[in-house]
């Protein structure tokens, strides 16, 4: 399986970056994923630019979880404007990728610090983040499928952050979904948000990548078959 991920366009700012990426691309993938971040500040006209690039270009499953900048009040919106684009905001689905169950759990995902903002702003923000995390592990259990991928916004890991500052790791990702990944066997997780971070970590068995676009400044690329070694059963 073949599966394409990008993350962090922020378009207007990387979005002229992210269609020569999107062009230069030299597979046909499976499955396209997005880590969210792709508008900057909730700007809904730039989500139409970006849907545009795929148009005629990518014909696979496109799936999607969203990002701070795609603001709560606009994800009803972008889930009935693109609906090509499977938004995962808390929620699973399965695909039929070459005759393989594949499970999907999206979510925003959790930091073990919110925000100054987001503590200003949303008194509640800790239990999400909470139960978010609940969400995760409910639904590795759950799903009884060939291949466990998680795809959130915010980091799954602090491996992956190698690069920012690590006073604020807290405040980009968690720590918490680590065990929970491993224990419950994940096939693969991805996330963004990210922008000086590293590419690609291991915790234990399980792959890490990180798909933000100022870090990688290319649609990432995964090939299950031969990128997802050692510990990794050979999706065939």
């Amino acid at each position: 399986m073949i599966i394409a991920a990008i993350s962090d366009v922020h378009s207007p700012q990387y979005f002229d970056e992210f269609v020569r990426a999107v062009d230069w691309m030299k597979v046909k993938p499976n499955l396209f994923l997005i880590a969210g971040d792709m508008v900057n500040r909730g700007e809904l006209p730039e989500y139409e630019k970006v849907y545009n690039v795929f148009f005629g270009k990518i014909n696979c499953p496109i799936v999607a979880c969203f990002g701070n900048n795609e603001f709560q009040q606009l994800r009803d919106q972008l889930k009935t404007r693109y609906p090509d684009i499977k938004f995962l905001d808390d929620e699973t689905t399965v695909l039929n990728i070459g005759g393989k169950a594949v499970g999907i759990i999206g979510t925003t995902g959790s930091l073990e610090t919110p925000t100054p903002w987001q503590k200003a702003n949303m008194p509640n923000i800790q239990q999400i983040f909470e139960s978010r995390i609940t969400f995760v592990e409910r639904y590795l259990q759950r799903l009884k499928v060939d291949f466990k991928i998680v795809l959130s916004h915010y980091a799954p890991t602090f491996k992956t952050l190698e690069g920012e500052n690590p006073r604020f790791y807290t405040s980009q990702g968690t720590q918490l979904l680590e065990p929970i990944l491993v224990n419950n066997k994940a096939n693969l997780a991805l996330h963004g948000h990210s922008h000086r971070g590293i590419k690609m970590a291991w915790i234990d068995s399980v792959p890490i990548y990180n798909v933000a676009f100022p870090v990688n400044k290319e649609v990432v690329i995964i090939d299950t078959e031969k990128d997802l070694k050692p510990g990794i059963s050979k999706f065939v």
